[in-house]
């Protein structure tokens, strides 16, 4: 037994980060965040992969949209009188915009208002209830709304509770977060498969029913670890430890990070059209069938999953292996122009699968090939680009700074219902070929930063 099934009062992190090791030499609380972060993700990204797909192949049909509350009025207001698919995509690009805006008010509210547990028990209802309104075509709107305050309230605040099982000393924290990770991962994969599958084979609330079922039984699960979480706290400014101040160079850092934005969310942007246009494209022209079965178009969210899971892991093991042979491997910026090089060559990659679409539709070779290649570029760009924000961050912003690296997210997916609106009138060629520059200009900025401010501030910074 436990010392955590034993005193299920016990004071976290001291006691229980120290004696509990019931799940794999972990505290028994970290699997139970894992499973409810995993039902999470589960129910966002079985939503994110029928989205557009849903709406363009139904909700947004003639016939249908007119029922959808409030729509005619942000289609002639907001989307510029957008019909069919551009509109779809405006709609997909301001959903999963505000999906990385919302968790900064999130965390604010749990810290100076509600704590993290409330919030987190009130984002999974929220989010429980969007899934389910999707089943009512006429309340739309409301459920994307919905879904972007329940990922507010719940993202963020999961993630703190994993640290907070744990002492400071404790050297088991950072595996702890490569096995919440593998659960989020587990969980992308596995969406498409159920979801989508149920989405596009079933009935399109079929899936989205699948997601709000699962999101009921994270919370359920949530609610059950109560004994073995850490106690809610709440900010109340009255911490013992002093706030860092701001030191001589902290502007030019501040300036340097807020370049960084816009350059980040340009190499973003092929991967983020991946759920939006490339979907699209994908059901209307990719070869899905063989020996008389279809394929749901969902399926390649599953084979991005897969890869950039599998890409991450052989990227992060191929430059430590570099590193011990040689003892030298690129630091962040230089991963990240590579990323961006990868990028581009996967966006080319579209780009020839479209010069062969025609009568017949387009075989997967040039689309898996630019799942492996952009897998790989997002393997260099992701983690190490978090962590060159947080190394330039001034010291009494260095929270700060993460909801800062996240508007990066929240601009290229504006920016990617912005173009995804170009789909069907732009020739296939020249769409991906804009993508392509997308990732050069990534590429180029990130190099200029190198080259002009990088060894300055690095070494200031480091």
């Amino acid at each position: 037994m436990t010392a955590a099934e034993a005193t299920p009062e016990l004071d976290f992190p001291e006691v229980a980060a120290q004696d509990d090791r019931a799940f794999l030499g972990h505290p028994k609380g970290l699997g139970y965040l894992g499973v409810v972060e995993g039902c999470e993700r589960f129910s966002y990204y079985s939503m994110q992969t029928l989205l557009t797909l849903y709406m363009v192949k139904y909700l947004l049909t003639p016939g249908r949209q007119e029922s959808v509350i409030g729509l005619e009025w942000l289609r002639i207001h907001l989307f510029s009188g957008l019909q069919g698919q551009p509109l779809a995509s405006e709609i997909f690009g301001l959903y999963t915009a505000l999906v990385y805006l919302t968790p900064i008010l999130g965390g604010l509210l749990a810290d100076l208002l509600l704590g993290r547990r409330a919030a987190l028990i009130a984002g999974a209802v929220v989010m429980s209830l969007g899934h389910f309104l999707m089943a009512f075509e006429g309340a739309f709107l409301l459920a994307l709304a919905s879904l972007v305050v329940g990922v507010g309230l719940f993202k963020g605040n999961i993630a703190s509770q994993v640290g907070e099982l744990y002492g400071p000393a404790d050297i088991r924290r950072a595996m702890a977060f490569q096995i919440f990770y593998i659960f989020i991962n587990v969980s992308v994969i596995a969406a498409p498969l159920v979801s989508g599958t149920l989405g596009e084979k079933i009935g399109w609330h079929w899936g989205f029913g699948c997601a709000g079922v699962v999101m009921v039984l994270g919370l359920l699960v949530y609610l059950a670890a109560r004994p073995w979480l850490p106690a809610d706290t709440r900010n109340t400014g009255k911490s013992k430890e002093p706030r860092a101040k701001f030191e001589p160079g902290d502007g030019l850092r501040l300036v340097a990070v807020l370049v960084l934005v816009p350059v980040m969310g340009f190499a973003l942007l092929t991967n983020q059209q991946i759920f939006n246009a490339y979907l699209v494209w994908a059901d209307q022209q990719f070869q899905l069938t063989f020996m008389g079965t279809t394929l749901p178009t969902s399926w390649m969210i599953t084979l991005d999953a897969t890869l950039s899971f599998s890409m991450l892991v052989a990227v992060a093991a191929f430059w430590a292996l570099v590193g011990k042979r040689t003892g030298r491997e690129p630091d962040e910026l230089g991963k990240m122009i590579l990323g961006c090089g990868f990028i581009f060559a996967g966006a080319l990659c579209l780009y020839m699968a479209a010069l062969t679409q025609g009568s017949a539709k387009i075989g997967l070779l040039w689309p898996v090939l630019f799942h492996v290649l952009n897998s790989i570029g997002f393997a260099h760009l992701l983690p190490v680009s978090l962590a060159l924000f947080t190394r330039l961050a001034p010291r009494a912003l260095t929270g700060s700074i993460v909801g800062i690296y996240y508007l990066s997210f929240f601009g290229a997916n504006l920016v990617v219902g912005k173009i995804g609106t170009l789909f069907e009138t732009m020739p296939t060629t020249q769409f991906w070929l804009l993508h392509a520059a997308t990732a050069l200009v990534g590429l180029v900025g990130f190099g200029l930063f190198k080259l002009v401010l990088a060894k300055r501030l690095m070494g200031a910074a480091a």
